[in-house]
């Protein structure tokens, strides 16, 4: 798999029964697109929105990356918080040893 290429990008879209918005969104980019296979792709959907609807799609990706820069704050976090506590235990260790 490309790293840079997200396979959920190319998965044809299945709307299920009674979900109205996604029915909506479906048909309005397939009406739209027209793709030769009558099949719409999440990755259609997402150029469409982000062509009609820019600020909605600017909002998600913003708070996704908010959210993705705040988590590796957090874990960065918690490494050192490790590391600090793996070296206060061999400090103590070491200690030990001295003083028998």
């Amino acid at each position: 798999m490309n790293i840079e290429e997200n396979p959920e990008l190319k998965k044809v879209v299945e709307v299920e029964k009674g979900n109205e918005l996604k029915e909506y969104i479906v048909n309005y980019v397939g009406t739209k697109l027209q793709p030769e296979n009558n099949e719409v792709t999440v990755e259609m959907i997402v150029q469409e929105v982000a062509n009609d609807f820019p600020e909605f799609l600017m909002v998600v990706a913003e708070e996704n990356w908010i959210r993705g820069y705040r988590q590796a704050f957090l874990d960065m976090e918690a490494s050192e918080q490790e590391k600090n506590s793996k070296e206060d235990e061999l400090v103590i260790a070491d200690e030990s040893v001295t003083h028998e």
